[in-house]
């Protein structure tokens, strides 16, 4: 039977308190869902354990882990959404500047429009959704848009997507001595990553971060 979107909900969550280097608790699983009980957490947890995408220490506390049928079902959603979407329109109307600050008069603008060819329609961009909050700082939120270009090759300090151990992470890239990647999140309540180079997949770096207000 397939999961549920709560269901889902609750492995990404899982997914998301474990990258801090420790097993959430009950306690933090339903406060960071949002969810008043405890005993429905349990039963998503015992459900998700039953259909092998989740691993539980028998009589331990804070011992879940998130198996690799969720990254493996994980991946082949992300690849479905993304055949699925429809391209985007390559331009919009330009019109003007709009102040952020002090209000300024007004002026005539010509027309213009502001292009997106070089990011829309390329073989080698694609998009995907973010989920989590490791890139905060850099204001990329939870359910923003990035646009990717494909690439293994990224510059230090690039934004990237990464593929290491059957998960895919948004971070930014840098590399260290040893032959070592240091994928640093931006967010000061995480600590960065750091894996062997040989270990990591690098599928693109973010060119640009889509967000819609409604």
């Amino acid at each position: 039977m397939p999961l549920t979107q709560c269901q889902y909900r609750v492995l990404d969550c899982v997914a998301e308190l474990t990258r801090r280097g420790y097993s959430p608790s009950y306690e933090e699983i339903a406060e960071a869902l949002g969810l008043a009980s405890l005993a429905t957490v349990h039963k998503h947890l015992t459900t998700l354990a039953d259909k092998g995408y989740l691993k539980r220490g028998i009589n331990q506390s804070r011992s879940l882990e998130v198996g690799r049928k969720y990254f493996n079902e994980k991946r082949r959603r992300t690849e479905q959404a993304l055949q699925a979407a429809p391209p985007p329109a390559p331009e919009v109307p330009l019109l003007g500047r709009v102040a952020a600050g002090s209000l300024h008069p007004t002026e005539p603008q010509p027309a213009e429009a502001l292009s997106f060819a070089d990011l829309l329609g390329q073989p080698n961009i694609f998009a995907t959704q973010v989920h989590g909050e490791s890139m905060i700082e850099d204001h990329i939120m939870p359910g923003d848009y990035v646009l990717v270009e494909r690439t293994d090759q990224p510059r230090d300090g690039d934004v990237v997507v990464a593929l290491h151990d059957g998960e895919t992470t948004l971070k930014r890239f840098y590399r260290e001595a040893g032959n070592v990647a240091r994928l640093q999140p931006a967010n000061s309540t995480m600590a960065p990553i750091r894996v062997p180079l040989g270990e990591l997949t690098i599928q693109g770096r973010v060119l640009a971060v889509h967000r819609r207000y409604r």
